[in-house]
């Protein structure tokens, strides 16, 4: 009797599922003629808070935003009818909240870059979109 040893993808989105995600923020910039913002987190392979991260961004999103995670230390976050400002502002302040919520003896090591989608009519592909927002995981913002 064989043992299944393959483990399941944990704390990863199905990557096929990538291209609606971009498509449904893409559509959201076109038909509401609102801003969008696709941010990208990268830390460093075995960064323990990271996925802890994560699922406190997810629990404080609001319902229109969301939370795709590519690997165990890279995942996008797709905010809404915000610009870039906006997005720096919203990520920082729950960034804070989640370093006071749970201490470390260490900051949190994670890249954060962002990419703006502009009010209008704009192709935006995962060509495009990955390159600008996972960067080197060493770096920090």
């Amino acid at each position: 009797m064989g043992v299944n040893t393959l483990m399941p993808r944990q704390n990863a989105d199905d990557p096929r599922k990538l291209r609606d995600v971009l498509a449904r923020t893409q559509s959201l910039a076109t038909l509401h003629d609102v801003p969008s913002v696709v941010v990208g987190f990268a830390a460093s392979e075995g960064n323990l808070l990271f996925p802890e991260f994560l699922a406190f961004l997810e629990s404080e999103l609001r319902v229109e935003d969301q939370i795709f995670r590519l690997t165990r230390e890279r995942a996008l976050l797709f905010l809404s009818d915000v610009d870039h400002d906006q997005a720096v502002s919203v990520v920082e302040r729950l960034r804070a909240s989640f370093e006071q919520e749970f201490p470390s003896i260490e900051p949190m090591r994670v890249a954060i870059r962002y990419f703006e989608v502009p009010p209008g009519r704009s192709e935006l592909s995962v060509k495009q979109v990955l390159p600008n927002v996972l960067g080197d995981p060493r770096a920090s913002d």
